[in-house]
């Protein structure tokens, strides 16, 4: 469907446009002054920020969308997982002879002339991206950025910059990652996912490797040293003639010699809500340690911050600087996102945070992370987690891996699984998730969704930190669970979230 002429981005069209990805695209399009329209499925808050920002939009999809500016568009942007090649708009367009393009070629198209740092991995990837705009913010630069997430103090996902930068996620799940040009490419991690789409973890480790031969002759390649696969990546992008730096512990470092180090965790530690970091950076040019503070808990989000760190100084930021803005990052909407705490009643002190972690080890990786934050704070409180699985093949291919994960938390509440695309797989639901869970893990298997918020509070002591987490319709229950918290205590809650979308 992609068109090999020059893509005239005068008057564009785009499918799906209250997505995370499509409204980030159209946001800059419409900075940059091209005529914006679109349909969508919902009456979203994206599209209702889009049409505040100039954008016509339609509810529902119909070939007439096509018409919305009063005259045709001279491209229509689809993604390749969400719209259906029946879509009454792509027929359209195909029938009209108007061209038809992915979103990362529009992304691409958009990236053109500017310093490309992009951010590849199985998972981290909003989050370092995130890291990497407030950071470069606070450096003094202005790039433009698109991100899969919304930034919680820009309120944002995407930002037309007068920048030399330009920051995206490069997304492998369907290897649009492969269309893009990076000056400084990073690699967070690799473990096989999206199996569906490359039907083979070979194939899937692939699309790295081909990632990284993207990068030009002056580019750079950053990898996790932490991450074993991503090493495996970074040493044979090396063979290829390929600039490689890693980053991560000193431990990590010092096992892998082979990979030149750019930046190293030499000091980690959690004080109160927040972890003290300080990161040994080698660049040439940018020698030394500089140090900041993190408002978001796990070890996770420290190797995050030092790949933002490196590959930021790599494109001629100032490091003091940026780790000032690593300092104030707030962080990213559904990542470990503080959506209210119970402030009176006999649940005071109970939070409820919302997190998109949908794989195995981000759900491990997050719940570390709030049981680290618990026992920090030294007064007795549990991890809670209300999960919901994504995808029934994720779900068939790593259900012992996800009830491992889950065993991390106190008490478990698991939803029924979220298909998105997929239809329903006989015998795929949560209990083969469920039934691996570890005896000292309370569990509670709630196959109905509007139940869930009682199913939550009845697990719930005071104090506790309750996560809801998954990729799914998960997110609209934070709210709801605070409620439910906050009426069987016959107490208040402050909510510091937003309406899920």
């Amino acid at each position: 469907m992609t068109s090999a002429a020059p893509i005239d981005l005068s008057r564009v069209h785009l499918i799906g446009i209250g997505g995370s990805g499509m409204s980030g695209v159209a946001r800059i399009l419409l900075d940059r002054g091209a005529v914006v329209t679109g349909s969508d499925v919902k009456d979203s808050r994206p599209v209702r920020a889009l049409r505040a920002q100039g954008a016509t939009i339609a509810v529902g999809h119909a070939a007439e969308n096509l018409e919305l500016a009063g005259a045709q568009p001279t491209a229509v942007v689809t993604s390749f997982a969400a719209i259906p090649k029946d879509n009454p708009e792509l027929v359209a367009a195909a029938e009209r002879g108007i061209p038809v393009i992915r979103r990362s070629d529009l992304l691409g198209e958009l990236m053109e002339g500017y310093t490309q740092v992009l951010f590849a991995g199985t998972h981290g990837k909003t989050s370092t991206t995130s890291m990497a705009v407030v950071a470069l913010q606070a450096a003094g630069e202005d790039p433009s950025f698109a991100i899969g997430g919304q930034l919680n103090r820009a309120g944002t996902n995407a930002h037309h910059g007068s920048g030399r930068i330009f920051v995206a996620e490069a997304d492998e799940s369907d290897a649009s990652l492969l269309r893009y040009r990076p000056s400084v490419a990073v690699i967070t991690n690799i473990e096989p996912d999206h199996l569906d789409y490359f039907g083979s973890a070979e194939s899937y480790y692939q699309v790295f490797d081909d990632f990284a031969d993207r990068l030009p002759d002056d580019g750079t390649l950053v990898v996790c040293l932490d991450d074993e696969a991503t090493v495996r990546c970074g040493l044979r992008a090396k063979e290829r003639g390929i600039s490689v730096l890693g980053y991560g512990t000193a431990d990590a470092a010092a096992r892998h010699p082979e990979i030149p180090t750019g930046a190293v965790v030499s000091d980690e530690s959690v004080e109160g809500h927040v972890t003290e970091a300080a990161v040994d950076l080698r660049v040439p040019g940018h020698e030394g340690t500089v140090a900041y503070h993190l408002a978001l808990p796990g070890r996770h989000m420290v190797l995050n911050s030092a790949a933002a760190l490196l590959s930021c100084a790599i494109a001629g930021a100032d490091p003091r600087k940026l780790a000032e803005g690593l300092s104030s990052f707030t962080g990213v909407r559904r990542r470990f996102e503080l959506r209210g705490e119970i402030t009176a009643g006999e649940q005071t002190g109970t939070r409820v945070y919302d997190d998109y972690a949908h794989h195995p080890t981000e759900v491990y990786a997050v719940l570390s992370a709030a049981r680290g934050k618990v026992e920090s704070e030294g007064n007795g409180a549990r991890v809670v987690v209300c999960f919901q699985p994504h995808l029934y093949s994720r779900t068939q291919a790593f259900a012992k891996e996800f009830a491992d994960a889950l065993s991390l938390a106190d008490a478990a509440v698991v939803l029924d699984i979220f298909g998105a695309r997929e239809a329903p797989v006989e015998g795929v639901d949560s209990r083969i998730i469920t039934q691996h869970i570890s005896d000292d893990t309370e569990v509670v298997y709630e196959p109905d969704f509007s139940r869930a918020p009682a199913s939550v509070a009845s697990v719930t002591a005071p104090g506790d930190v309750v996560i809801t987490m998954g990729a799914g319709t998960v997110t609209m229950l934070a709210d709801p669970i605070l409620e439910a918290l906050a009426g069987a205590s016959a107490g208040t809650f402050a909510d510091t979230g937003e309406e899920a979308e």
